[in-house]
Formats: C-alpha cells, structure tokens, sequence
C-alpha cells in the first residue's frame, strides 16, 4: 500500500466485505451522464472509457478509449487502470490498482463514478467447523463467524471485531494470527482504553530521544514491534480523534512516524482491532472518523453475547473444566443453571466462575448462580434475594453478598452508559479495569 513518485497509490482497501457475488450498481456523479447507473455483475469485467464497446461510455474529454476496468471478486471490487492518460483517481490520489467496496466514489477524466452494493446479499454458510483456534461454539451464530474468521484468515484485509465485553474479541484476533500466513510473526496487543490519551500516540509509533521529558531514549512502537505478523488494536473507540489521522495514515501507507521524527517508516503488518461500541453511531457523533472506519472494517465480524447462543454453553463449561482440570459434576440441574444466566460478563465470567468454582460442589455453584442472578436487578439489602445468604457461615454470606452487590453495580452502571465501561467507570469513579474485574468474575490480583 505504499505511495511512490508521483503520489500513485499502488493498491489499498476501502469498506471491502466478504459479501454474495451478487451485482453492484455503477452510478455516475458528475458529468453529462449524471444519475445514470450500469449493472456490475461477476460475469464479466466492467470497462469505462470512451471508446463504443466500453461497457459504461462516458462522454468526457479527459477519459481514455480504455481508461478503468472493475472487477468483481466475492463482494470485493478490483479497480484497475488500463494506462489511461490523465489517470484514474481516489481521494485525490492517484492508483494503478485499488480494492474498493461499498460507496466508494473514483474520479475518471471529470467523472465521479460511486460504487452501490447490491440491495440483498448472501450471507457466508456457517463453517462446518466447531472451533477456530481457541474459539468453540457448535451454534449456528458461530459457525457463522467461524466461516467468516477462515475467508478473513487467508487474506491481508483489515479486520474490526465487535461485541460486547468477554465475549472473545482478542481470541478472535490471535486465532486470526494463528491462521494466517503471518502466524510465525509477533502478536502485538495495544489496548488503546487503558492508556492515557497523551501516550498513545508513543505506545502505537514510538518516539525518539528528546521527543518529550521523558523520553531519554528512542522507544519502538507497537507497530514497528508487530512488523512481520499482526497488531491488534482494542477498544478502537476509545481512540482520542485528535490521534485518528494518524492511525489513518498508517492503515493506508503502512508507514509511521514516530514522535519527535522527520523520516517515515515502513512496516510490515495486519491491523485487527476490536471495540465494545457502535462505530457507526460513534461517525454518526462525530466521535469516530468515517474514513477510519472504512479503513479499519474492510471485513467484519460481530462476536454474539454468550445468552445468544446458549446452545454452546455446556460444550464450553465442560472445556473450563477439563482446561482447570476440575471435578465438578455437571448435573443436568446445574447445567440448565448455567444456560438460563445471563451471563453479562459473557465467555469471560463463564470461564472464571467454573475455574473458581472447582472447590464448590453442584449445588454450591448452582446458588451461586442463582445469586449473581437475582442480584443483577440491583436489590436492596432487605430483598427476598438476600434470604439465600442466611444459611451460610457468615463470612462466606459476607463475601458472595459483597460480590453480588459489585456485580449488580458494575452491570447497572456500564448499562446505564449504554455498554462503554469507559463512560461507565468515569461516572463510578474508578478505574475502567476495576469494572472489567467485575464483570468477568475475576479476585483482586488476578
């Protein structure tokens, strides 16, 4: 993707997906032709020019007999210019060859062409698969992403994982690692809502002596650490907007600067980055770039909440154990326990209350459950939910009372912010990871 003399842009993705072979819609922007469309089918390639046998002919002085062929690939479309004279252009760059998806707009001669996606698409089939990498799941929500993870795998495409906290977004991102052809290359998590905003731009591109204060000698960037296999970026939301230009670059040149340099760098890697938001409504705000955006989801996937796919949670809960090596007698009463939780701290809480659960029996772990879950409602000390607790010795009572009341807390106040534990943890007065302890059923010190 890089930039050489002249500012021609080699090649570069924009918004591709893995989407049905279905036709796209060739719509003119500009020009005598304005408003008129042209089918883009698979069948064959899709040649603009002047010249009368082009597929699309555009009445346009500065456009070539032969100027820009497309092509449809698996929902990606291919753009090439066919050496045309004044040049095939995409944000004011000019490129020999570009991947482009849904909403791209190009400029041929003094005409504005945009691509649009076909109205219905065919999804993926699910994988035949039950896992990928360390990802299990036999549900058909997840095979659905297991088809999606093994197309995403063999190619270079920009990845942007979404769900909910502990659903397995970094999992996702290493089991891509895992299966790429970068898998003998570093993996390199940066997660960008846990440092503060003045350094990010340092732990993602590096800095050189001198650059600030504190930096009294030349540090290597994340990006520079992951050259040669795949950075993943987490919580991308939370990236201060002021520092998403440079990300930006970096996406489209593979290049960085580091703080306090004049020279760019190249590097060698694939971007994953995950977020918990809705990056959509975050562009909507004016929160998130929408140029980022694209450039980040050039393939999507969306990890469901472990209550959506409840069908997969004995398979799970007996791997926790056997990973734990536990003993705990799944009962078929204590298994419909566990499927009928919620589980607001997804995958995640799943498998630290069955690791910690080993010392308890069945029945002990099925009233823990049933605690946790009459103690989401957020109940006051004088609740029938507290009766439960009488029973024990009063330390144990003391101690799973505590946790109950952290973890109705915890889910109360990231709802309330409408799922962003940052917001949340803001309004709490504490620090984010205290929440995701919370949350995911971790001890202090864990």
């Amino acid at each position: 993707m890089a930039a050489d003399a002249g500012d021609e842009v080699r090649t570069k993705v924009l918004g591709a997906r893995f989407s049905s072979a279905g036709s796209y819609l060739v719509r003119v922007l500009s020009g005598e032709l304005k408003g008129e469309e042209a089918i883009l089918s698979p069948d064959a390639p899709f040649v603009i020019g002047s010249s009368f046998d082009a597929t699309l002919r555009l009445p346009d002085g500065a456009v070539s007999r032969r100027h820009l062929e497309l092509t449809l690939d698996g929902g990606v479309v291919k753009a090439k210019d066919l050496g045309s004279t004044n040049g095939s252009y995409y944000e004011g760059s000019r490129f020999a060859v570009l991947d482009l998806g849904p909403g791209a707009v190009v400029r041929v001669g003094e005409t504005e062409l945009q691509l649009i996606a076909p109205d219905k698409t065919d999804p993926l089939p699910p994988s035949e698969a039950t896992e990928f990498g360390r990802l299990i799941g036999k549900s058909r929500r997840m095979r659905e992403v297991f088809a999606i993870l093994e197309r995403a795998a063999e190619t270079e495409a920009t990845v942007l994982v979404s769900g909910e906290t502990g659903t397995g977004k970094e999992e996702v991102a290493a089991a891509i690692h895992r299966a790429s052809a970068r898998r003998d290359g570093p993996f390199v998590v940066v997660d960008c809502g846990s440092i503060p905003a003045n350094l990010i731009e340092s732990e993602l591109f590096g800095h050189v002596k001198g650059a600030y204060t504190s930096a009294v000698a030349d540090r290597v960037g994340a990006f520079e650490a992951a050259s040669g296999g795949s950075i993943f970026l987490d919580e991308i939301g939370e990236m201060p907007m002021e520092l998403q230009p440079r990300l930006l670059r970096a996406l489209e040149t593979r290049s960085i600067k580091r703080v306090g340099a004049n020279d760019f760098r190249k590097v060698d890697v694939r971007v994953i980055a995950a977020t918990n938001r809705e990056l959509e409504e975050e562009v909507t705000a004016k929160r998130f770039r929408a140029d980022l955006f694209f450039r980040l989801a050039v393939v999507r996937v969306n990890v469901p909440p472990l209550r959506a796919r409840r069908e997969d949670i004995p398979l799970l809960a007996r791997h926790f154990l056997a990973e734990s090596k536990g003993a705990l007698d799944l009962t078929p009463e204590l298994m419909a326990t566990l499927s009928s939780y919620d589980w607001p701290g997804n995958v995640r809480e799943l498998r630290n209350v069955l690791h910690q659960a080993t010392s308890l029996s069945s029945q002990g772990l099925s009233l823990a459950l049933r605690l946790r879950q009459n103690q989401e409602g957020a109940r006051s000390a004088d609740s029938p939910g507290f009766e439960a607790f009488l029973d024990l010795p009063y330390k144990e009572a003391r101690r799973q009372a505590l946790e109950a009341f952290e973890l109705a807390y915890a889910k109360h106040a990231v709802d309330a912010a409408g799922g962003n534990v940052s917001r949340a943890a803001e309004t709490a007065q504490v620090h984010r990871n205290v929440l995701h302890r919370i949350l995911s059923g971790k001890k202090d010190g864990e």
